[in-house]
């Protein structure tokens, strides 16, 4: 009876595979993982096992060996995180209240007079210059900026109430204001 490939006892090599792999990883689920990771690598390249050699010094080597592409694999993860940690802005301010002053501003927009807010929309917005925004709009040039002048006032206005605190209506019961 001729054989191709060595025979692989591997069933009476786990002990000593589990043994180190526990000594290496310092936890017996790593450990247990380790092993099936190293036994699934013996298993693909078998073929390389030479007959006759200590299949139990060959397994042990395939456990290190293992071993140490995962500790590499976590190490180098460990540094891309790092890496993206230093990419990324520490901390991000509360989107609620970029929300609510975005919304305050667009209100304050659209509350402006139609003339004031075509004239302040065409020069702030789209990009026009003055003389082009009065040519578009189809007014001299003093009233385009007469317009934008009073919709930007207004809306200085609008900032400044609302950086105002509002008189508190509210009063501490027991003081006697």
């Amino acid at each position: 009876m001729k054989r191709s490939m060595p025979r692989f006892d591997i069933v009476g090599q786990l002990g000593s595979l589990r043994r180190y792999a526990r000594s290496l990883t310092s936890d017996s689920s790593d450990a247990e993982d380790l092993v099936h990771d190293a036994l699934v690598r013996a298993y693909e390249r078998r073929g390389t096992f030479r007959s006759g050699g200590n299949l139990r010094a060959w397994l042990l080597s395939i456990v290190h060996n293992a071993f140490i592409d995962k500790m590499r694999s976590r190490r180098s993860e460990a540094a891309r995180v790092e890496q993206a940690g230093y990419l990324t802005d520490a901390s991000t301010p509360a989107p609620q209240e970029h929300s609510v002053r975005l919304a305050q501003v667009r209100e304050a927009f659209f509350d402006l007079p139609e003339e004031q807010r075509s004239a302040l929309h065409l020069v702030a917005i789209e990009g026009l210059s003055y003389q082009e925004a009065a040519d578009a709009s189809g007014v001299p040039l003093g009233t385009l900026m007469s317009r934008i002048g009073r919709a930007r006032a207004a809306l200085r206005s609008m900032e400044s109430a609302a950086s105002s605190p509002a008189k508190n209506h509210l009063r501490i019961v027991g003081d006697p204001s």
